[in-house]
């Protein structure tokens, strides 16, 4: 009979149990990546709130200010023709821009209420703008056909001044001349005021009640808009950060799952199928007639179990011969 040596197959598991392993491995890797997908919410639902706010509230605030300034200034311009031309339309069409002057700050205070002692104050000199308005009409008398050398004064006053602006700066560029000449356009409306002011001296305390009390408005409008373009400007910036701090985090966080999950990857398959081509070997040389053979086990779990089993089996189908006696053996080590 051929001399056979007893082989020893080790089969080494570091843990109690094949599927617990499985499932710690699943959960480390799930709460590595928790992690990620809360920064991630966190940051979309920031750069959500940032866009909003720029889009709901900044923006519109800074538009709806522009507006109030234009609508203002439709209202002095009403107000400047009625002086001219004693038309009641002119009265009108100023109540109706004030109007709309209102309702934009209105919905100014309602966007941004930072800014309500600021929309306050602007509409209360808006009031103020109105009633002193509204005593000039009533200053004025009866209204009707504005007298024709007034009008004739007015148009005269405005073309000698065209005229002396031409003649003075005939040397000078025309690029410069044209934005003096739109400067001087742009004056027409003045213009008007000093000629009702000086045909009639009576309403100068109204005039310039009413010129500082729009310059105020304007001041007002101006200062919205400025600061709510201001905070466009800031949020912008402040997304572009939010969105550099969002890659840098998430690239590191993304990195090490990353690692973690190739670690895993790695070791976890190593683990179950290394003890698996051993309990396969001893199999193999059990089928070719060498039961001579030793199981080192180390650990517990299901890889253990099936090895004893094993053994077990090969101890069972053993040819009964006296020299082999304990053909297939069991060593246990850390059990």
């Amino acid at each position: 009979m051929p001399l056979r040596i007893r082989k020893t197959f080790a089969i080494f598991t570091s843990g109690t149990s094949l599927r617990r392993r499985v499932l710690y491995s699943f959960a480390i890797v799930r709460i590595v990546l928790a992690p990620v997908l809360l920064l991630a919410v966190y940051y979309l639902f920031q750069m959500g709130w940032i866009v909003d706010r720029i889009v709901s509230v900044d923006a519109p605030a800074a538009s709806l200010a522009q507006q109030a300034s234009i609508q203002m200034l439709e209202a002095r311009r009403a107000e400047r023709n009625y002086s001219l031309l004693r038309d009641t339309a002119y009265v009108s069409a100023n109540h109706d821009s004030i109007v709309e002057v209102t309702d934009t700050l209105t919905k100014i205070r309602s966007l941004e209420p930072k800014e309500a002692a600021t929309t306050q104050k602007a509409l209360e000199a808006i009031r103020f703008y109105q009633q002193q308005f509204e005593a000039t009409v009533a200053a004025m008398g009866q209204p009707g056909n504005a007298p024709r050398e007034r009008i004739d004064r007015v148009v005269r006053n405005y073309e000698r001044d065209l005229n002396g602006l031409v003649q003075k700066d005939s040397h000078k560029s025309r690029a410069k001349l044209v934005d003096e000449l739109r400067t001087q356009v742009d004056s027409f409306d003045t213009e008007i005021t000093n000629t009702v002011e000086t045909s009639d001296p009576n309403l100068r305390q109204y005039a310039s009640a009413i010129e500082s009390t729009s310059h105020e408005v304007f001041g007002l409008t101006s200062g919205l808009e400025a600061r709510n373009w201001q905070r466009v400007q800031d949020d912008h910036m402040n997304a572009q950060r939010l969105l550099r701090h969002a890659e840098w985090v998430l690239s590191v966080v993304s990195a090490i799952v990353i690692l973690l999950s190739a670690w895993i990857t790695i070791t976890l398959p190593r683990e179950i199928v290394k003890p698996l081509i051993s309990l396969k070997n001893a199999v193999d040389d059990a089928a070719s007639g060498d039961y001579q053979i030793e199981f080192e086990l180390e650990g517990e779990g299901e890889i253990v179990d099936l090895a004893k089993s094993v053994c077990n089996l090969i101890s069972h189908i053993t040819p009964e011969r006296p020299t082999e006696v304990d053909s297939c053996s069991v060593v246990s080590k850390g059990c």
